[in-house]
Order: C-alpha cells, then sequence, then structure tokens
C-alpha cells in the first residue's frame, strides 16, 4: 500500500474579506483568497515578481475565527489540504475549482510596536470542531 500525502502551506495576504455563510445545518464555513508572491531576477538582472491567488476555504470553530480576526491584507500562515469541486454547466461542461481547506491559521500582523501572532487549529479533517481553539 502507498503512503499518500495532501498538505499545503502558505504565508500570503489574504485578497479579501473571509466571507462566513452557515449550512442548512447551521455549519459555519468561511471563504476567502489568498495571495502568495515569489520574486526573482531575469537573465538581464531586472527583478521579476509573481502572485499566485488561491482560494481558501475554513469550517466550523476556525472559520468563526477566521472571519472574526481576519480582514483584507491581513498577513497569514496557512495549513491545510487539497480539495476540488467540480460541476455542470448549463451547457454540460464541466468545470474544476481547487481550494485549501484550512486545517490550521496563524496570524502574522504585528499590532502596535509589538509583534503579535494568535494561532487557530483544528483537529481532523474537512469540517472542524472549534473547541479546541484557543480564542
Amino acid at each position: 500500500m502507498s503512503k499518500d500525502l495532501n498538505k499545503v502551506m502558505l504565508i500570503g495576504r489574504l485578497g479579501q474579506d473571509p466571507e462566513l455563510k452557515y449550512t442548512q445545518q447551521g455549519t459555519a464555513v468561511v471563504s476567502f483568497s489568498f495571495a502568495t508572491g515569489s520574486s526573482w531576477k531575469d537573465n538581464e538582472g531586472n527583478l521579476k515578481e509573481k502572485t499566485e491567488w488561491h482560494n481558501i476555504e475554513a469550517w466550523k470553530g476556525l472559520a468563526e475565527v477566521c472571519s472574526n480576526y481576519l480582514k483584507k491584507g491581513s498577513k497569514a500562515y496557512l495549513e491545510g489540504r487539497l480539495s476540488t469541486d467540480s460541476w455542470e454547466d448549463e451547457n454540460k461542461k464541466k468545470h474544476y475549482k481547487t481550494k485549501m481547506v484550512l486545517d490550521n491559521m496563524i496570524m502574522l500582523d504585528s499590532k502596535g510596536t509589538g509583534s503579535s501572532t494568535a494561532a487557530a487549529t483544528t483537529e481532523g479533517g474537512g469540517e472542524k470542531n472549534g473547541d479546541d481553539l484557543p480564542f
């Protein structure tokens, strides 16, 4: 049997305020865009930059923490797994969207003159129980 690993770790900034919604069963789910950047020098020595955009989703207690404490521009460390949704449009064309489902989030923004970090984590996969959160 092969051993598989589906783990993603990102440090970057939110591209939009988190959007909190609730399922019909009352489970919190939040989604937001997240930007990570890289830079390099080309063959002529010019500095080049590229931004990658990621779709992020969090569930239950972690969703509420993200909604309450993160905003557009917030710097954070995100850890989770990749998940791909698929659907067909009215013309029967298949579409795909890959997202990162969060297991762990650490806020990296500085507050005032000192540096402040806070972490939120969950146990298990996908939909989470927020009882273990430090908030």
